[in-house]
């Protein structure tokens, strides 16, 4: 089958949670069992590290990939969503699966014909484990869709568990407080097998803490790792000093990436105590060349220098805790273009939008979008400047005219704005 013919009935045939919300949401795994068994259980063939949290499990993973590479390891890396190419999702060495691997997937899936109704993410998670079983990968680093109890890459045996953090997100699925969010995503822990945590919130950490012992899992908190790091940013560059590597400059530079580079760190040291093989200078060139090893995008990306034009994929309070105070402090005159899924609560990111810059409302091409009128409605309401212009390259291209030389432009709110966004670049 056609690379193209393949994703045309991936995204008609199987309902995608990106696209259409919660109606794609499949708790539970017997399906993806099923699945694994017809393709004969692939992801027992390699070491997994496995990494869920709310924000940071691609920055976390990618910089994980990188490193290991740079180690020698044949490296599969599976993350979600992608931003331009359905391929983007999972890569061998940083290279993204071939398009007639995935029609080859999709053409043995349907021939099988086994009568389940999988939805996209069961399906596409198949597929990755399945291509890095045939490619003969050392490790794979799977990301977690949603949640972690049961979330389809939970049939996993991992070798590591990776918590980043927890907020509120996708309350709808997974609880509308921070302990039961905690309960879901500690639903990868697995007894003896270690896990570490880069959560920063003592009342959260009590949480994990628990549910470590609940769950009979040895919990390594990065703080406690790594407690003697320091943090500069000089340029563009980030640089990591007092590590247990030497001084680290990493490839992604923005202040909420002090969180992940401390719990890619403690990562590093557990897998070194259960006898991986990874040298300082694989440590140190994989934090350098994170994004061009891996192909990771959207995280404090800068698009342009005049104005300044900066796009980022954060998408819920915990990630606009940080980005907030980075936005704030862009040069002005400043632009900044926001849409939002419509199924996100997004009351307490509007009180913290700097009210000094000018808001132009977009929606992306999805239909969980938020309408862009009614996205300026709440930025008013909120007492911001704003005004609606449906589609994002429009409001790119309006934002950037406006926005003079010494000024910048943010783009973000959404993953799927970015993604949006990076089509037309």
């Amino acid at each position: 089958m056609e690379f193209e013919a393949a994703t045309a009935w991936l995204y008609a045939q199987t309902p995608q949670f990106e696209r259409i919300g919660a109606a794609a949401y499949k708790p539970g795994l017997q399906t993806v069992i099923r699945l694994a068994e017809a393709f004969d259980n692939p992801h027992h063939k390699y070491k997994i590290i496995h990494v869920a949290g709310t924000n940071g499990k691609g920055s976390t993973s990618h910089t994980l990939a990188a490193v290991l590479q740079q180690a020698g390891y044949r490296v599969g890396l599976y993350t979600s969503p992608h931003l331009v190419d359905f391929r983007e999702r999972m890569r061998i060495d940083g290279r993204m699966i071939p398009h007639e691997a995935v029609g080859d997937f999709v053409e043995r899936y349907l021939a099988m014909n086994l009568g389940l109704e999988p939805s996209f993410f069961e399906l596409t998670t198949i597929m990755a484990f399945e291509w890095f079983a045939r490619e003969n990968v050392d490790v794979a680093i799977i990301e977690v869709g949603l949640g972690g109890r049961l979330d389809s890459t939970n049939i996993i045996s991992p070798e590591l568990d990776v918590i980043t953090n927890i907020s509120k997100d996708h309350c709808a699925q997974l609880g509308d407080t921070l302990r039961e969010i905690a309960h879901e995503k500690a639903g990868i822990m697995r007894e003896s097998i270690a896990c570490i945590c880069g959560e920063p919130s003592e009342e959260i950490r009590g949480y994990l803490a628990e549910e470590a012992r609940a769950h009979r899992t040895p919990l390594r908190f990065a703080q406690e790792e790594i407690p003697q790091v320091s943090f500069r940013h000089i340029g563009n560059e980030l640089i990591i000093g007092h590590t247990p590597f030497g001084t680290l400059n990493y490839q992604l530079t923005a202040e909420y990436q002090h969180e992940n580079a401390l719990t890619v760190m403690a990562a590093i040291l557990q897998l070194r105590r259960q006898g991986w093989s990874i040298p300082d200078n694989a440590v140190k060139s994989g934090f350098a060349g994170v994004c061009t090893l891996t192909g990771l995008a959207g995280r404090w990306m800068k698009l342009a220098d005049s104005p300044l034009t900066i796009a980022d994929t954060g998408h819920n309070i915990g990630g606009w805790l940080h980005l907030a105070p980075l936005i704030a402090a862009l040069p002005k005159p400043l632009t900044v273009v926001l849409g939002f899924a419509d199924d996100k609560d997004t009351s307490d990111i509007l009180r913290l939008l700097p009210d000094d810059a000018d808001y132009i409302a977009t929606q992306a091409d999805i239909p969980r979008a938020r309408n862009a009128e009614k996205l300026a409605c709440q930025l008013r309401e909120a007492g911001l400047k704003a005004r609606p212009v449906a589609g994002v390259k429009r409001a790119f291209d309006e934002a950037r005219a406006q926005t003079p030389a010494e000024g910048a432009v943010f783009v973000g709110g959404s993953t799927y704005v970015i993604a949006d966004l990076l089509k037309l670049l």
